[in-house]
Protein backbone atom coordinates (compact mmCIF):
# COMPACT_ATOMS: atom_id res chain seq x y z
CA UNK A 1 0.00 0.00 0.00
CA UNK A 2 1.10 3.63 -0.49
CA UNK A 3 3.35 4.70 2.37
CA UNK A 4 3.68 8.06 4.10
CA UNK A 5 4.85 10.68 1.66
CA UNK A 6 8.17 12.50 1.98
CA UNK A 7 8.20 16.06 3.23
CA UNK A 8 8.83 17.65 -0.14
CA UNK A 9 5.82 15.84 -1.62
CA UNK A 10 3.61 16.27 1.43
CA UNK A 11 3.67 20.07 1.43
CA UNK A 12 2.31 21.44 -1.79
CA UNK A 13 3.50 24.63 -3.45
CA UNK A 14 0.75 26.84 -2.07
CA UNK A 15 1.60 25.86 1.52
CA UNK A 16 5.24 26.71 0.95
CA UNK A 17 4.35 30.11 -0.52
CA UNK A 18 2.11 30.97 2.45
CA UNK A 19 4.75 29.93 4.98
CA UNK A 20 7.78 31.40 3.20
CA UNK A 21 6.41 34.17 0.97
CA UNK A 22 8.56 36.86 2.61
CA UNK A 23 11.76 34.90 1.92
CA UNK A 24 10.67 34.25 -1.64
CA UNK A 25 9.92 37.96 -2.00
CA UNK A 26 13.33 38.94 -0.64
CA UNK A 27 15.08 36.47 -2.94
CA UNK A 28 13.30 37.45 -6.14
CA UNK A 29 13.20 41.12 -5.17
CA UNK A 30 16.92 41.14 -4.55
CA UNK A 31 17.52 39.61 -7.95
CA UNK A 32 15.35 42.16 -9.71
CA UNK A 33 16.93 45.14 -7.93
CA UNK A 34 20.52 44.26 -8.73
CA UNK A 35 22.24 45.94 -11.68
CA UNK A 36 22.86 42.46 -13.02
CA UNK A 37 19.20 41.49 -13.28
CA UNK A 38 19.65 39.74 -16.62
CA UNK A 39 22.38 37.63 -15.03
CA UNK A 40 20.91 37.06 -11.57
CA UNK A 41 17.52 35.66 -12.56
CA UNK A 42 18.99 32.99 -14.90
CA UNK A 43 21.47 32.20 -12.11
CA UNK A 44 18.63 31.57 -9.65
CA UNK A 45 16.91 29.36 -12.22
CA UNK A 46 20.11 27.40 -12.89
CA UNK A 47 20.70 26.90 -9.15
CA UNK A 48 17.09 25.82 -8.75
CA UNK A 49 17.42 23.31 -11.58
CA UNK A 50 20.58 21.89 -10.00
CA UNK A 51 18.80 21.58 -6.66
CA UNK A 52 15.86 19.92 -8.39
CA UNK A 53 18.19 17.29 -9.80
CA UNK A 54 19.96 16.78 -6.46
CA UNK A 55 16.63 16.62 -4.65
CA UNK A 56 15.19 13.99 -6.96
CA UNK A 57 18.36 11.90 -7.23
CA UNK A 58 19.75 12.15 -3.69
CA UNK A 59 17.40 13.67 -1.12
CA UNK A 60 14.13 12.01 -2.12
CA UNK A 61 15.57 8.45 -2.39
CA UNK A 62 17.26 8.89 1.01
CA UNK A 63 14.04 9.94 2.72
CA UNK A 64 12.07 7.26 0.87
CA UNK A 65 14.43 4.61 2.23
CA UNK A 66 13.92 5.91 5.76
CA UNK A 67 10.14 5.76 5.32
CA UNK A 68 10.37 2.24 3.89
CA UNK A 69 12.47 1.13 6.86
CA UNK A 70 9.92 2.74 9.16
CA UNK A 71 7.09 0.82 7.49
CA UNK A 72 9.14 -2.37 7.74
CA UNK A 73 9.88 -2.09 11.45
CA UNK A 74 6.26 -1.17 12.14
CA UNK A 75 5.33 -4.53 10.69
CA UNK A 76 7.80 -6.25 13.04
CA UNK A 77 6.48 -4.35 16.09
CA UNK A 78 9.97 -3.17 17.01
CA UNK A 79 9.26 0.06 18.87
CA UNK A 80 12.92 0.92 19.54
CA UNK A 81 13.78 0.80 15.85
CA UNK A 82 10.71 2.89 15.00
CA UNK A 83 11.90 5.69 17.28
CA UNK A 84 15.46 5.42 15.96
CA UNK A 85 14.33 5.76 12.35
CA UNK A 86 12.02 8.65 13.21
CA UNK A 87 15.00 10.43 14.75
CA UNK A 88 17.04 9.66 11.62
CA UNK A 89 14.33 11.16 9.41
CA UNK A 90 14.00 14.19 11.67
CA UNK A 91 17.74 14.86 11.56
CA UNK A 92 17.67 14.83 7.75
CA UNK A 93 14.77 17.27 7.59
CA UNK A 94 16.42 19.64 10.08
CA UNK A 95 19.68 19.94 8.17
CA UNK A 96 20.25 23.32 6.53
CA UNK A 97 21.38 21.79 3.25
CA UNK A 98 18.07 19.96 2.98
CA UNK A 99 16.10 23.14 3.58
CA UNK A 100 18.14 25.05 0.99
CA UNK A 101 17.79 22.29 -1.61
CA UNK A 102 14.08 22.00 -0.88
CA UNK A 103 13.65 25.78 -1.16
CA UNK A 104 15.44 25.94 -4.51
CA UNK A 105 13.52 22.93 -5.76
CA UNK A 106 10.23 24.69 -5.09
CA UNK A 107 11.44 27.82 -6.90
CA UNK A 108 12.39 25.63 -9.86
CA UNK A 109 8.96 24.03 -9.74
CA UNK A 110 7.29 27.44 -10.09
CA UNK A 111 9.36 28.21 -13.21
CA UNK A 112 9.18 24.78 -14.85
CA UNK A 113 5.57 23.78 -14.13
CA UNK A 114 3.53 26.99 -13.80
CA UNK A 115 0.27 25.35 -14.97
CA UNK A 116 0.67 22.67 -12.31
CA UNK A 117 1.16 25.31 -9.63
CA UNK A 118 -2.09 26.93 -10.77
CA UNK A 119 -3.80 23.52 -10.60
CA UNK A 120 -2.61 23.04 -7.01
CA UNK A 121 -4.07 26.41 -6.05
CA UNK A 122 -7.38 25.61 -7.74
CA UNK A 123 -7.68 22.29 -5.92
CA UNK A 124 -6.87 23.88 -2.57
CA UNK A 125 -9.07 26.94 -2.82
CA UNK A 126 -11.71 25.77 -5.30
CA UNK A 127 -13.88 23.85 -2.84
CA UNK A 128 -12.88 20.41 -4.10
CA UNK A 129 -12.10 19.11 -0.60
CA UNK A 130 -14.56 19.18 2.28
CA UNK A 131 -13.12 21.34 5.03
CA UNK A 132 -12.37 19.49 8.26
CA UNK A 133 -10.75 20.64 11.52
CA UNK A 134 -6.95 20.41 11.49
CA UNK A 135 -6.69 17.59 14.01
CA UNK A 136 -5.29 14.04 14.11
CA UNK A 137 -7.76 11.42 12.89
CA UNK A 138 -8.12 9.77 16.31
CA UNK A 139 -9.19 13.12 17.79
CA UNK A 140 -11.60 13.75 14.91
CA UNK A 141 -13.26 10.43 15.74
CA UNK A 142 -14.39 11.95 19.04
CA UNK A 143 -15.49 15.33 17.67
CA UNK A 144 -17.14 14.64 14.29
CA UNK A 145 -20.45 13.01 13.51
CA UNK A 146 -20.40 9.65 11.74
CA UNK A 147 -20.68 10.95 8.17
CA UNK A 148 -18.10 13.72 8.64
CA UNK A 149 -15.69 11.22 10.21
CA UNK A 150 -16.05 9.02 7.13
CA UNK A 151 -15.15 11.89 4.80
CA UNK A 152 -12.32 13.03 7.07
CA UNK A 153 -10.91 9.50 6.95
CA UNK A 154 -11.36 9.38 3.18
CA UNK A 155 -9.34 12.60 2.81
CA UNK A 156 -6.64 11.26 5.14
CA UNK A 157 -6.10 7.89 3.46
CA UNK A 158 -6.43 9.04 -0.16
CA UNK A 159 -6.52 12.69 -1.16
CA UNK A 160 -7.00 11.99 -4.85
CA UNK A 161 -9.84 9.49 -4.37
CA UNK A 162 -11.31 11.79 -1.74
CA UNK A 163 -11.50 14.65 -4.23
CA UNK A 164 -12.92 12.41 -6.96
CA UNK A 165 -15.61 10.88 -4.75
CA UNK A 166 -16.70 14.22 -3.30
CA UNK A 167 -17.56 15.53 -6.78
CA UNK A 168 -20.24 12.85 -7.25
CA UNK A 169 -23.93 13.72 -6.82
CA UNK A 170 -25.90 12.55 -3.80
CA UNK A 171 -26.90 9.96 -2.69
CA UNK A 172 -24.34 8.16 -4.86
CA UNK A 173 -21.49 10.08 -3.19
CA UNK A 174 -22.16 8.63 0.26
CA UNK A 175 -22.55 5.10 -1.12
CA UNK A 176 -19.19 5.26 -2.91
CA UNK A 177 -17.48 6.80 0.15
CA UNK A 178 -18.66 3.95 2.40
CA UNK A 179 -17.88 1.34 -0.27
CA UNK A 180 -14.33 2.70 -0.48
CA UNK A 181 -13.78 2.81 3.31
CA UNK A 182 -15.15 -0.69 3.84
CA UNK A 183 -12.83 -2.14 1.22
CA UNK A 184 -9.86 -0.10 2.46
CA UNK A 185 -10.45 -1.50 5.92
CA UNK A 186 -10.50 -5.00 4.47
CA UNK A 187 -7.36 -4.32 2.44
CA UNK A 188 -5.53 -2.97 5.48
CA UNK A 189 -6.25 -6.17 7.41
CA UNK A 190 -4.75 -8.16 4.54
CA UNK A 191 -1.65 -5.94 4.50
CA UNK A 192 -1.01 -6.16 8.26
CA UNK A 193 1.87 -8.64 8.32
CA UNK A 194 1.88 -8.78 12.14
CA UNK A 195 -1.65 -10.19 12.41
CA UNK A 196 -1.69 -14.01 12.76
CA UNK A 197 -2.66 -15.80 9.54
CA UNK A 198 -5.41 -17.93 11.10
CA UNK A 199 -7.12 -14.90 12.64
CA UNK A 200 -6.61 -12.91 9.45
CA UNK A 201 -8.29 -15.57 7.30
CA UNK A 202 -11.28 -15.72 9.65
CA UNK A 203 -11.60 -11.93 9.75
CA UNK A 204 -11.31 -11.55 5.97
CA UNK A 205 -13.91 -14.23 5.28
CA UNK A 206 -16.36 -12.80 7.81
CA UNK A 207 -15.72 -9.09 7.43
CA UNK A 208 -18.95 -8.52 5.49
CA UNK A 209 -20.96 -9.93 8.40
CA UNK A 210 -19.46 -7.33 10.72
CA UNK A 211 -21.20 -4.61 8.69
CA UNK A 212 -24.46 -5.89 10.16
CA UNK A 213 -23.22 -5.73 13.77
CA UNK A 214 -23.94 -2.42 15.48
CA UNK A 215 -20.80 -0.57 16.64
CA UNK A 216 -18.47 -3.40 15.59
CA UNK A 217 -14.78 -2.44 15.67
CA UNK A 218 -11.37 -4.01 16.16
CA UNK A 219 -8.23 -2.61 17.79
CA UNK A 220 -4.55 -2.87 16.89
CA UNK A 221 -5.18 -4.20 13.38
CA UNK A 222 -4.18 -2.45 10.15
CA UNK A 223 -0.98 -1.75 8.28
CA UNK A 224 -0.83 2.02 8.98
CA UNK A 225 -1.89 4.28 11.83
CA UNK A 226 -4.78 5.87 9.90
CA UNK A 227 -6.21 2.48 8.99
CA UNK A 228 -5.90 1.28 12.58
CA UNK A 229 -7.89 4.34 13.65
CA UNK A 230 -10.45 3.59 10.93
CA UNK A 231 -10.92 0.02 12.17
CA UNK A 232 -11.02 1.13 15.81
CA UNK A 233 -13.88 3.48 14.94
CA UNK A 234 -15.53 1.27 12.35
CA UNK A 235 -18.87 1.59 14.13
CA UNK A 236 -19.16 5.06 12.59
CA UNK A 237 -18.77 3.59 9.10
CA UNK A 238 -21.37 0.93 9.93
CA UNK A 239 -23.85 3.58 11.08
CA UNK A 240 -23.58 5.43 7.75
CA UNK A 241 -23.67 2.11 5.88
CA UNK A 242 -27.01 1.28 7.54
CA UNK A 243 -28.41 4.65 6.43
CA UNK A 244 -27.91 3.75 2.75
CA UNK A 245 -30.75 2.28 0.72
CA UNK A 246 -31.11 -1.50 0.95
CA UNK A 247 -29.92 -2.17 -2.61
CA UNK A 248 -26.69 -0.22 -2.09
CA UNK A 249 -26.12 -2.11 1.16
CA UNK A 250 -26.64 -5.41 -0.65
CA UNK A 251 -24.14 -4.49 -3.39
CA UNK A 252 -21.48 -3.47 -0.85
CA UNK A 253 -22.03 -6.63 1.22
CA UNK A 254 -21.75 -8.85 -1.86
CA UNK A 255 -18.49 -7.34 -3.10
CA UNK A 256 -16.99 -7.27 0.41
CA UNK A 257 -17.81 -10.96 0.90
CA UNK A 258 -16.30 -11.99 -2.45
CA UNK A 259 -13.20 -9.86 -1.94
CA UNK A 260 -12.56 -11.08 1.60
CA UNK A 261 -12.90 -14.71 0.55
CA UNK A 262 -10.52 -14.15 -2.37
CA UNK A 263 -7.96 -12.36 -0.20
CA UNK A 264 -8.05 -15.24 2.29
CA UNK A 265 -6.87 -17.61 -0.46
CA UNK A 266 -3.60 -15.67 -0.69
CA UNK A 267 -2.83 -15.26 3.03
CA UNK A 268 0.61 -16.70 3.70
CA UNK A 269 1.37 -16.88 -0.02
CA UNK A 270 2.57 -13.31 -0.56
CA UNK A 271 6.03 -14.51 -1.54
CA UNK A 272 4.90 -17.19 -3.95
CA UNK A 273 2.72 -15.79 -6.72
CA UNK A 274 3.88 -18.32 -9.28
CA UNK A 275 1.97 -17.62 -12.47
CA UNK A 276 0.53 -14.66 -14.34
CA UNK A 277 -2.86 -16.36 -14.09
CA UNK A 278 -2.58 -16.41 -10.28
CA UNK A 279 -1.44 -12.77 -10.36
CA UNK A 280 -4.47 -11.83 -12.45
CA UNK A 281 -6.79 -13.72 -10.10
CA UNK A 282 -5.37 -11.94 -7.06
CA UNK A 283 -5.77 -8.56 -8.79
CA UNK A 284 -9.35 -9.55 -9.65
CA UNK A 285 -10.13 -10.21 -5.99
CA UNK A 286 -8.61 -6.99 -4.66
CA UNK A 287 -9.41 -4.57 -7.51
CA UNK A 288 -11.41 -6.15 -10.33
CA UNK A 289 -14.33 -6.74 -7.97
CA UNK A 290 -14.13 -3.08 -6.94
CA UNK A 291 -14.55 -2.03 -10.57
CA UNK A 292 -17.55 -4.30 -10.96
CA UNK A 293 -19.09 -3.09 -7.69
CA UNK A 294 -18.74 0.52 -8.79
CA UNK A 295 -20.43 -0.24 -12.11
CA UNK A 296 -23.35 -1.86 -10.26
CA UNK A 297 -23.67 1.12 -7.89
CA UNK A 298 -23.57 3.53 -10.84
CA UNK A 299 -26.31 1.59 -12.61
CA UNK A 300 -28.41 1.39 -9.45
CA UNK A 301 -28.18 5.16 -8.94
CA UNK A 302 -30.21 5.74 -12.11
CA UNK A 303 -27.54 8.11 -13.41
CA UNK A 304 -26.12 5.51 -15.77
CA UNK A 305 -27.43 2.89 -18.15
CA UNK A 306 -28.93 -0.03 -16.18
CA UNK A 307 -26.75 -2.37 -18.26
CA UNK A 308 -23.46 -0.62 -17.48
CA UNK A 309 -22.33 -3.45 -15.21
CA UNK A 310 -23.17 -6.27 -17.64
CA UNK A 311 -19.76 -6.19 -19.36
CA UNK A 312 -17.94 -7.31 -16.23
CA UNK A 313 -14.71 -8.10 -18.10
CA UNK A 314 -14.28 -4.38 -18.89
CA UNK A 315 -14.74 -3.15 -15.32
CA UNK A 316 -12.57 -6.03 -14.10
CA UNK A 317 -9.81 -5.02 -16.51
CA UNK A 318 -10.02 -1.42 -15.30
CA UNK A 319 -9.49 -2.64 -11.73
CA UNK A 320 -6.57 -4.84 -12.74
CA UNK A 321 -4.91 -1.90 -14.48
CA UNK A 322 -4.97 0.16 -11.27
CA UNK A 323 -3.85 -2.68 -9.02
CA UNK A 324 -0.97 -3.75 -11.26
CA UNK A 325 0.27 -0.17 -11.39
CA UNK A 326 0.34 -0.06 -7.58
CA UNK A 327 2.09 -3.43 -7.36
CA UNK A 328 4.84 -2.34 -9.77
CA UNK A 329 5.33 0.98 -8.00
CA UNK A 330 5.41 -0.60 -4.51
CA UNK A 331 8.11 -3.15 -5.38
CA UNK A 332 10.62 -2.01 -2.75
CA UNK A 333 8.13 -1.20 0.01
CA UNK A 334 6.39 -4.56 -0.35
CA UNK A 335 9.69 -6.43 -0.53
CA UNK A 336 10.90 -4.92 2.74
CA UNK A 337 7.52 -5.48 4.41
CA UNK A 338 7.71 -9.20 3.63
CA UNK A 339 5.14 -9.35 0.86
CA UNK A 340 5.74 -9.63 -2.89
CA UNK A 341 3.19 -9.71 -5.69
CA UNK A 342 5.33 -9.76 -8.83
CA UNK A 343 4.60 -13.14 -10.49
CA UNK A 344 7.51 -15.56 -10.64
CA UNK A 345 6.52 -16.52 -14.19
CA UNK A 346 7.74 -13.07 -15.25
CA UNK A 347 10.63 -12.22 -12.91
CA UNK A 348 12.28 -15.67 -13.03
CA UNK A 349 13.23 -14.92 -16.66
CA UNK A 350 15.49 -12.14 -15.41
CA UNK A 351 16.71 -13.16 -11.93
CA UNK A 352 17.10 -16.07 -9.54
CA UNK A 353 15.54 -14.07 -6.70
CA UNK A 354 13.18 -11.09 -6.87
CA UNK A 355 15.32 -9.09 -4.44
CA UNK A 356 18.31 -9.10 -6.84
CA UNK A 357 17.03 -6.01 -8.61
CA UNK A 358 17.67 -3.87 -5.51
CA UNK A 359 21.40 -4.52 -5.77
CA UNK A 360 21.60 -3.90 -9.51
CA UNK A 361 18.85 -1.39 -10.36
CA UNK A 362 20.53 -0.14 -13.54
CA UNK A 363 21.20 -3.64 -14.87
CA UNK A 364 19.80 -4.59 -18.24
CA UNK A 365 17.96 -7.61 -16.81
CA UNK A 366 16.47 -5.54 -13.98
CA UNK A 367 15.04 -2.97 -16.37
CA UNK A 368 13.82 -5.65 -18.79
CA UNK A 369 11.85 -7.26 -15.96
CA UNK A 370 10.40 -3.91 -14.91
CA UNK A 371 9.41 -3.11 -18.49
CA UNK A 372 7.83 -6.55 -18.85
CA UNK A 373 5.69 -5.86 -15.77
CA UNK A 374 4.67 -2.44 -17.10
CA UNK A 375 3.78 -3.96 -20.48
CA UNK A 376 1.61 -6.57 -18.73
CA UNK A 377 -0.30 -3.75 -17.00
CA UNK A 378 -0.63 -1.71 -20.21
CA UNK A 379 -2.32 -4.66 -21.91
CA UNK A 380 -5.46 -3.62 -20.01
CA UNK A 381 -5.56 -0.10 -21.49
CA UNK A 382 -7.75 -0.97 -24.53
CA UNK A 383 -10.38 -2.40 -22.17
CA UNK A 384 -10.04 0.66 -19.93
CA UNK A 385 -10.71 3.00 -22.87
CA UNK A 386 -13.68 0.95 -24.05
CA UNK A 387 -15.08 0.86 -20.52
CA UNK A 388 -14.83 4.65 -20.13
CA UNK A 389 -16.56 5.15 -23.48
CA UNK A 390 -19.69 3.54 -22.03
CA UNK A 391 -20.01 6.04 -19.14
CA UNK A 392 -22.42 8.91 -19.81
CA UNK A 393 -22.78 11.05 -16.66
CA UNK A 394 -20.01 13.72 -16.58
CA UNK A 395 -19.23 13.40 -12.85
CA UNK A 396 -19.24 9.61 -12.97
CA UNK A 397 -16.96 9.76 -16.01
CA UNK A 398 -14.56 11.95 -14.02
CA UNK A 399 -14.61 9.58 -11.06
CA UNK A 400 -13.79 6.63 -13.34
CA UNK A 401 -11.33 8.36 -15.66
CA UNK A 402 -9.10 10.22 -13.18
CA UNK A 403 -7.69 7.09 -11.45
CA UNK A 404 -7.07 5.45 -14.85
CA UNK A 405 -5.29 8.49 -16.28
CA UNK A 406 -3.21 8.79 -13.10
CA UNK A 407 -2.31 5.12 -13.48
CA UNK A 408 -0.98 5.48 -17.01
CA UNK A 409 0.84 8.66 -15.93
CA UNK A 410 2.46 6.62 -13.15
CA UNK A 411 3.43 3.85 -15.57
CA UNK A 412 5.05 6.47 -17.80
CA UNK A 413 7.26 7.35 -14.81
CA UNK A 414 7.93 3.73 -13.85
CA UNK A 415 8.82 2.44 -17.31
CA UNK A 416 12.56 1.80 -17.73
CA UNK A 417 13.22 3.71 -14.49
CA UNK A 418 15.84 2.14 -12.15
CA UNK A 419 14.59 4.27 -9.25
CA UNK A 420 11.69 1.82 -8.90
CA UNK A 421 14.14 -0.59 -7.26
CA UNK A 422 15.64 1.92 -4.82
CA UNK A 423 12.85 4.35 -3.91
CA UNK A 424 9.18 5.10 -4.45
CA UNK A 425 8.44 6.71 -7.82
CA UNK A 426 5.34 8.88 -8.02
CA UNK A 427 3.88 11.46 -10.35
CA UNK A 428 4.26 15.08 -9.29
CA UNK A 429 1.62 16.54 -6.99
CA UNK A 430 1.04 19.34 -9.47
CA UNK A 431 0.53 16.90 -12.33
CA UNK A 432 -1.95 14.93 -10.21
CA UNK A 433 -3.90 18.14 -9.57
CA UNK A 434 -3.80 19.02 -13.26
CA UNK A 435 -5.23 15.61 -14.14
CA UNK A 436 -7.94 16.02 -11.50
CA UNK A 437 -9.06 19.22 -13.21
CA UNK A 438 -8.82 18.05 -16.82
CA UNK A 439 -10.65 14.74 -17.18
CA UNK A 440 -14.17 16.11 -17.62
CA UNK A 441 -14.79 14.85 -21.15
CA UNK A 442 -13.90 11.76 -23.13
CA UNK A 443 -11.88 13.94 -25.50
CA UNK A 444 -9.68 15.10 -22.63
CA UNK A 445 -9.30 11.54 -21.37
CA UNK A 446 -8.32 10.18 -24.80
CA UNK A 447 -5.82 13.03 -25.21
CA UNK A 448 -4.18 12.15 -21.87
CA UNK A 449 -3.90 8.47 -22.81
CA UNK A 450 -2.30 9.46 -26.11
CA UNK A 451 0.08 11.85 -24.32
CA UNK A 452 1.31 9.33 -21.74
CA UNK A 453 1.53 6.35 -24.10
CA UNK A 454 3.66 8.55 -26.39
CA UNK A 455 5.86 9.39 -23.41
CA UNK A 456 6.29 5.66 -22.77
CA UNK A 457 7.06 5.08 -26.46
CA UNK A 458 9.99 7.51 -26.26
CA UNK A 459 11.44 5.51 -23.36
CA UNK A 460 11.38 2.11 -25.09
CA UNK A 461 14.98 0.80 -25.20
CA UNK A 462 16.67 0.79 -28.61
CA UNK A 463 17.58 -2.88 -28.35
CA UNK A 464 15.54 -5.31 -30.45
CA UNK A 465 13.93 -8.21 -28.61
CA UNK A 466 10.52 -9.76 -28.08
CA UNK A 467 9.59 -7.35 -25.28
CA UNK A 468 10.43 -4.17 -27.19
CA UNK A 469 8.69 -5.51 -30.30
CA UNK A 470 5.54 -6.32 -28.32
CA UNK A 471 5.72 -2.97 -26.56
CA UNK A 472 5.78 -1.07 -29.84
CA UNK A 473 2.76 -3.06 -31.04
CA UNK A 474 0.87 -2.31 -27.82
CA UNK A 475 1.73 1.39 -27.95
CA UNK A 476 0.51 1.64 -31.55
CA UNK A 477 -2.72 -0.12 -30.61
CA UNK A 478 -3.40 2.28 -27.72
CA UNK A 479 -2.52 5.34 -29.80
CA UNK A 480 -4.79 4.21 -32.61
CA UNK A 481 -7.66 3.56 -30.18
CA UNK A 482 -7.19 6.96 -28.52
CA UNK A 483 -6.96 8.86 -31.82
CA UNK A 484 -9.97 7.10 -33.38
CA UNK A 485 -12.15 8.16 -30.46
CA UNK A 486 -10.87 11.75 -30.36
CA UNK A 487 -13.46 14.13 -31.76
CA UNK A 488 -12.31 17.27 -33.60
Amino acid sequence: MPMDEVLMDEYSIWEWIIQNCKWLGFTLGGCCLTPYVLFSIPLVIILALISLYVSNRVVAPTINKVHINLAHVRNTNNGNHVELIKQQLGSILEQKWFRIVDLLKRIAYLFIFPTETIAILKIKFGGYIKKMPEMPLDELAHTLNDLDFCYATLNKVSRSFGIVIQQLPQPLKDSICIFYLVLRGLDSIEDDMTYPDDKKIFLLCNFHNNLLIENWSIKNVGDTEDYRILLENFGKVINVFKSLDSESQSIILNITSRMGTGMAEYVGKTGSIETVASYNLYCHYVAGLVGHGLAVLFSHSGLEDPGLHIHEHLSNSAGLFLQKTNIIRDYLEDLQAGRTWWPKEIWCRYAIDLSEFVNNPHGERSLECLNHMVMDALNHVPDVINNLARVKHPKILESCAIPQVMAIATLAELYNNPLVFTSVVKIRKGLACKLLLNCSTLNEVYAWFDFFITKIERKIPKMTNVNTHNMHKLVNRVKKLSNINLKP
